[in-house]
């Protein structure tokens, strides 16, 4: 059978740019997964993981020129965003680099004996190692910072696990790049080169999830075909943790005195978050609930002026584009859906920006309005207008899990206090990994306190892709129970040769 070749295409033209590699075959796979696990034990040495993300971070640093232009030819997504894109990514990296090197995501912990309890306890000493092999599968919106160089895998090396990447179609070229400047970072820092390897082709991924040395995996993408990786790892004979980001619709509240107290810069600010970078941000605000009434039509009226403004934008690829396309239609078609600026076609490559406004009671109906309430990928709000806060508080508890949930709220509310905007932030809790007040949810700082997840179908486990606990998705714990000290790992030893944090209970007067 013929290789099938893996196309770079320039979402700009829709026209193939040169032939990157050839879809992986099962052998390919299984040879990338089996190097990978050979080299597993040479990333046991924190002090060479540390110097191989610092590295890898530098080569990138250094390729800046060639890694921005590789990616807009690929996505569209301009080089302004892409430069910052790929120094969110190398930021990324040295903070692992940081946390391998300081120790406490390893989670010492040490129980002496006391044979006086009741009953007796004996000497504990736990800690926590990798799982192995990691599959990680790249997003198609984040060519950098959620793909090959990407959290998932900087954090699964960081953990001391191997990974094998699956390739984003939307960007090949990307991905091939950035592998090969991982693995000569690899290299430099004495690692072999296998501890990273990329794999190309829809079944390539179907092959990687299934592979008996794989033992976690991490994706960015849809619900449709993160459910469908997340069944697939949960129906081996052994089945793996599925680390996976499937999808979001983010919700905004806009409560009456905030839309009293400034509706224009809230409709302004809702413009930039669901325009930003063409509306393919995982965490665009999707559905915004504005009350009715004179304060909110000035919402919708500074909403409407933004979005009308905005130029045409190009989608990552033809396909989400005429997905885009189809989908606003068929929601702008419903009766009672009013559009007031039209989503959709804005040329032959590119889509425009727009919203749709519907009564909040119109969705609580459910049926076809049911659509309303799932995300569309690309620059598309919904307004849903509501007549109190017994709606508002109803309509959200129609949602799903999301990643985000935001509330616009008056300084006033802002006070505390129990009342309805406590309720509100309350109710989003439930909804959400994040909940934002008077901001917007576009743009995910990385950092310790940062969480990105959230209940189903925002992501399939409780754990973050982003900030420094992402490590902990590639880890096991692992107790000692009365092991003698010659025979622990350092990390448990009782002198602390690591010099590791260490939380230590029952320890003897001195």
């Amino acid at each position: 059978m013929a290789a099938t070749p893996v196309w770079s295409v320039d979402p700009r033209t829709g026209k193939q740019r040169e032939q990157v590699a050839v879809e992986a075959t099962p052998r390919e796979v299984d040879e990338a997964v089996r190097a990978a696990h050979a080299a597993r034990g040479a990333l046991a040495d924190a002090t060479a993981r540390a110097a191989f993300l610092r590295a890898a971070a530098a080569l990138l640093d250094e390729a800046v020129a060639h890694v921005v232009e590789a990616a807009d030819a690929e996505t569209a997504l301009g080089p302004g965003r892409l430069t910052g894109e790929l120094a969110r990514t190398t930021g990324q990296l040295r903070a692992f680099a940081d946390a391998v090197e300081e120790g406490s995501y390893l989670d010492v912990r040490i129980d002496r004996a006391d044979p006086a309890s009741a009953p007796p306890r004996p000497e504990l000493r736990r800690y926590k190692v990798p799982l192995g092999v990691v599959a990680v599968y790249a997003a198609s919106n984040f060519p950098l910072a959620f793909s090959v160089p990407g959290g998932d895998t900087a954090s699964a090396l960081a953990a001391g696990c191997p990974v094998v990447v699956k390739a984003h179609p939307d960007h090949p070229a990307t991905s091939e790049l950035c592998a090969s400047l991982l693995r000569r970072a690899a290299v430099a820092a004495g690692l072999p080169a296998e501890v990273v390897a990329v794999v190309h082709g829809f079944d390539a991924g179907l092959e990687l999830i299934r592979h008996p040395l794989v033992t976690a995996a991490g994706f960015t993408g849809s619900i449709r075909g993160g459910r469908a990786l997340f069944d697939a790892a949960s129906a081996r004979p052994v089945p793996i943790p599925f680390h996976g980001e499937l999808g979001s619709l983010n919700p905004v509240v806009v409560t009456p005195a905030a839309a009293a107290e400034r509706a224009e810069e809230i409709g302004a600010g809702l413009a930039g978050s669901v325009t930003l970078g063409v509306g393919q941000f995982c965490v665009k605000p999707g559905l915004v609930l504005v009350p009715e009434g004179a304060d909110g039509d000035r919402v919708a009226g500074a909403l409407t002026k933004a979005l009308g403004e905005t130029e045409p934008g190009v989608l990552l690829d033809h396909r989400m584009r005429e997905n885009f396309v189809a989908g606003v239609r068929e929601r702008a078609a419903l009766p009672g859906v009013d559009v007031p600026v039209t989503p959709g076609s804005g040329g032959e490559h590119t889509v425009g920006a727009g919203y749709l406004s519907v009564p909040a009671r119109t969705l609580l109906e459910g049926g076809p309005y049911e659509v309303l309430l799932e995300e569309c990928f690309g620059p598309v709000t919904v307004l849903a207008r509501y007549a109190g806060q017994d709606e508002a508080a109803a309509l959200l508890g129609r949602l799903p899990g999301n990643l985000t949930a935001t509330l616009q709220l008056s300084a006033a509310e802002t006070d505390g206090g129990p009342g309805p905007a406590a309720e509100l932030l309350s109710q989003a809790t439930t909804l959400a990994g994040r909940v934002v007040v008077n901001g917007w949810p576009t743009g995910v700082a990385v950092a310790p306190a940062q969480h990105h997840g959230g209940p189903y179908p925002a992501a399939t486990s409780h754990s973050t892709s982003v900030g420094g606990t992402a490590i902990e998705r590639w880890l096991r714990p692992v107790a000692y129970q009365s092991v003698p000290d010659a025979l622990l790992p350092p990390e448990l030893r009782e002198a602390n040769p690591l010099g590791l944090p260490r939380r230590v209970t029952g320890d003897l007067p001195a």
